[in-house]
This record gives structure tokens, C-alpha cells and sequence, in this order.
């Protein structure tokens, strides 16, 4: 499959419609509308979406938290629409959130993901995200999440 270009912007609140799309595509649990809504205001500077020249074809929702010792970034939802993958916009989208929270001085970026989603933990590892701990029963259905890190080097 021939990659296509695409090209990295914020997201905004007309793109809101085809990322609950691919939200629902992705995903068993996927977000409501007024979550999506609530994330892009809240987490303005730290979210971003991919298009290509068919439109918008995936999304990264992050944001950056700040625990009194450590600032992170977390990566809380990323997804790019199945006719779309293995073109390189999750690394690209993954890759700007990162700066994006490397500006805000995070130290590090978080994840969590399903123990069940072998293929994201194995994407996440290649970009050199590490598991860390396992959080019990994290989804609405009881699945475990495995948190993921990757530590930024200034």
C-alpha cells in the first residue's frame, strides 16, 4: 500500500463529527460527543488531527498534567481510521502530541491501553513507550490497562 501524505493541525469543533466517526470505528467503548467536546476545550493546546485529501483520517487526544512533582503528558485517546493505518499518521500524530507537551515541559508522556490490544502495545513499544504497571479492571467492561510510559530526553 502506497503511503499517502497527510498533514498534522489543532484539532477544532468542526472536526468533532468525523473524530467521533473514527472513535466509533476503533473502538468498543468509544467517546461521547460531549466528551470530545469537553476534551478539545479543555486540552486545546495538546490535540490534534490528521488529514489527508480525502479528509480527516485520524486524531490524538492529549493532555498535560502536572502532579506537584513531575509534569506529563497522557495520551488519553489516539486512533486512525482503518482504511488509513500502517501510512505513518499514528507515529506523526503521536510524535506532535509529544512536542506539543515537550513546550508545556513534561517529562514524560503516559498511556493506557488494553493488556487485549496486543497491535497498540506493540506500536507504542516501537516508539519507545515501556509498560509499567497494570491497572485492574480500567474499562467499563473490567478489562486491565497497562500504563505506558516514555520518558523525554532534554
Amino acid at each position: 500500500m502506497q503511503k499517502e501524505c497527510h498533514r498534522i493541525r489543532r484539532m477544532s469543533q468542526t472536526d468533532i463529527i468525523a473524530v467521533q466517526a473514527i472513535e466509533k470505528e476503533s473502538f468498543p467503548d468509544p467517546w461521547a460527543r460531549e466528551t470530545l467536546e469537553d476534551a478539545l476545550v479543555t486540552f486545546s493546546e495538546t490535540v490534534f488531527v490528521a488529514e489527508n485529501s480525502n479528509g480527516l483520517c485520524g486524531y490524538i487526544i492529549c493532555g498535560v498534567e502536572d502532579t506537584g512533582e513531575e509534569i506529563y503528558g497522557h495520551i488519553c485517546s489516539l486512533a486512525v481510521a482503518y482504511v488509513n493505518r500502517k501510512q505513518g499518521i499514528g507515529t506523526s500524530l503521536v510524535r506532535r502530541a509529544e512536542k506539543a507537551a515537550m513546550i508545556q515541559k513534561a517529562t514524560a508522556m503516559q498511556l493506557e491501553v488494553r493488556v487485549s490490544n496486543k497491535k497498540a502495545i506493540s506500536f507504542y513499544s516501537r516508539l519507545g513507550y515501556e509498560p509499567v504497571f497494570q491497572i485492574c479492571g480500567y474499562y467499563a467492561d473490567t478489562e486491565d490497562a497497562i500504563v505506558m510510559m516514555r520518558w523525554f530526553r532534554y
